[in-house]
């Protein structure tokens, strides 16, 4: 299981004070022969639709010496957990999580 980034407890706090339920920390998906660990896993009730809206979120701090070269590898990183969760279930919402300076 991979290293879990500085800001990850922050943002499962902003989340959980948002109202999100945390259900994986980290959420484990296995798309073809590859296993991948999707940060943070949440959900929390809709009451006007009697019904969960659930969503997926990868956290990046941007801390490396290249921003560049931390950005591509969140924007690919965040491609291939799109398109694993396409795979398995579509009712997730997948985000990436940055620093506002970011």
């Amino acid at each position: 299981m991979p290293a879990k980034d500085i800001a990850h407890q922050p943002c499962r706090n902003a989340l959980q004070k948002d109202g999100w339920t945390i259900t994986h920390d980290p959420l484990h998906v296995r798309f073809l022969d590859a296993e991948m660990f999707v940060d943070l896993g949440a959900e929390r009730l809709i009451a006007a639709e009697k019904g969960t809206e659930k969503i997926d979120v990868e956290i990046k701090s941007f801390l490396g010496s290249s921003p560049l070269t931390e950005f591509h590898q969140a924007l690919g990183q965040f491609m291939n957990y799109r398109e694993a969760l396409a795979n398995q279930d579509v009712q997730r919402v997948l985000y990436l999580a940055v620093p506002v300076d970011t």
